[in-house]
């Protein structure tokens, strides 16, 4: 797959799980079930859920070690709703179709670097990876976004820092695009879904799935079926 390849197919399955989600029309700031959407606040709150990811706290557990599982699930969750963003300023304000949109992301300063290896993690220092988190928080507070100058450029770069590249990010997305295909499926919006499975949140199985075996889409899906059933 080329890089058009990953971002084409990663917006289009978000494009399809906001319709399926919010119901059709969702771009226009409402979903099916006349509640407001604020993909702004949906990523900084994610935002501020990684940075507990870090050891920040001068007063407790002052030698804990990062936790880059729940890092990785964090800064994916935040693509979710970046990609939704950006779907929604696309289809409200008549900015062109799924292959500008694509083109568009490419043209990103760091992009390119995004495509290549990512930079090994455990020698980043861990309170610049913060100050570029909350770099994302105090753009996405701002009235107006600068989504391609700046929100998708720091995006890109504070993923490199945690390890993350464009193929990883993919493979991680899909998974939990499923989960959260799953969630719905099994009443998350309507409060009867059991995140916890067991000892663990379910991001947790599913990253361990994830880590036994190759899984396409349809099999990560049964897999988690699979063990949801047998709690």
């Amino acid at each position: 797959m080329t890089s058009s390849d990953y971002i084409r197919e990663m917006f289009a399955l978000q494009q399809k799980l906001n319709d399926e989600t919010n119901g059709l029309g969702w771009e226009n700031g409402y979903t099916k079930n006349n509640r407001i959407i604020n993909w702004k606040r949906c990523i900084y709150m994610e935002s501020a859920e990684l940075i507990d990811s870090f050891n920040w706290k001068h007063w407790k557990n002052i030698n804990s070690e990062t936790d880059w599982e729940n890092a990785t699930v964090e800064i994916v969750d935040i693509w979710h709703f970046i990609m939704s963003l950006v779907l929604e300023d696309y289809k409200a304000n008549n900015r062109g179709d799924l292959e500008q949109l694509v083109k568009d992301v490419l043209d990103v300063q760091g992009f390119e670097t995004f495509t290549k290896e990512p930079g090994i993690r455990e020698n980043v220092d861990t309170m610049q990876i913060i100050n570029d988190i909350e770099s994302i928080i105090h753009e996405t507070t701002k009235m107006k976004v600068d989504v391609f100058d700046s929100l998708l450029k720091e995006y890109f770069s504070l993923s490199i820092k945690c390890g993350i590249n464009l193929k990883v990010l993919y493979k991680f997305y899909v998974a939990k695009n499923i989960l959260n295909k799953f969630r719905q499926d099994h009443g998350y919006k309507e409060g009867t879904y059991r995140k916890t499975w067991g000892k663990k949140e379910d991001n947790e199985v599913m990253l361990e799935l994830l880590n036994k075996k190759t899984l396409s889409a349809d099999e990560l899906y049964k897999e988690l079926e699979k063990v949801y059933k047998s709690l």
